[in-house]
């Protein structure tokens, strides 16, 4: 199944970057891994569109102007019995640190989100769970440089 999504770095003041940790629940043996948020393009909407929606949904953050896009990256993957591939489009917002508002969740988000935290440069340089995208730490980076 073709796909577009759009995906945000959330970077607070102290540089730390907002991650989801998530797996496919119908792959449990799969493992997690840790991600940013966003999700699907809608019919209509433009990839900066749906990284504000995605946005406010998954956290509860309302931002009119997200930063981009600076990176985009096609995949391929497997999820919830489908094999996705994926056109992500990757924005940038800053913003104070905040709690993850949940109650925008779908019923899928919250079957596949399991927590979310603020993590430094230094921790996603060193961890050694599976974080996408891959580079993040070169896109923290690059952000950071440039806020």
């Amino acid at each position: 199944m073709q796909r577009s999504a759009a995906r945000v770095i959330v970077v607070n003041e102290e540089g730390q970057a907002l991650l989801f940790r998530g797996g496919d629940p119908a792959r449990p043996e799969e493992g997690t891994w840790w991600f940013t948020p966003g999700g699907g393009v809608e019919v209509g909407e433009t990839a900066i569109e749906a990284a504000r929606r995605e946005l406010r949904e998954e956290t509860g953050l309302e931002v009119r102007h997200p930063r981009g896009p600076i990176y985009r990256r096609e995949t391929r993957f497997e999820f919830a019995g489908e094999t996705f591939e994926q056109l992500e489009v990757y924005f940038y917002v800053v913003a104070p640190t905040f709690e993850v508002d949940t109650r925008g969740w779908t019923v899928l988000e919250r079957a596949v989100m399991r927590e979310s935290r603020w993590w430094s440069l230094r921790e996603i340089q060193a961890t050694d769970e599976t974080v996408y995208p891959d580079n993040l730490a070169a896109l923290l980076i690059e952000i950071l440089e440039t806020r």
